[in-house]
């Protein structure tokens, strides 16, 4: 296993983590346990925007600028709405 391949399996194992706190603070009955999931969750994106640029500054996660004239049209369909 190289390390792109562990790189990958750490992101999508955090990106994971990050759904279940995120859903254990939406549904949490107690502000104490609302308190403890908010602060894992954003514990847990930290890591993952870590992760992300990490991986971003080796290439291993290109990126590409969407079209303007594509975001314009998306705009205007949801203006429209």
């Amino acid at each position: 296993m190289n390390d792109q391949c562990v790189m990958e399996n750490l992101l999508l194992t955090t990106k994971g983590a990050c759904d279940l706190y995120l859903h254990g603070t939406i549904e949490s009955s107690t502000m104490n346990v609302h308190s403890a999931f908010d602060a894992a969750l954003k514990d847990c994106l930290a890591m993952q925007d870590d992760l992300y640029k990490k991986m971003a500054a080796k290439g291993w996660y290109p990126s590409e600028q969407a079209e303007q004239q594509k975001l314009q049209q998306v705009k205007q369909k949801f203006a429209n709405s």
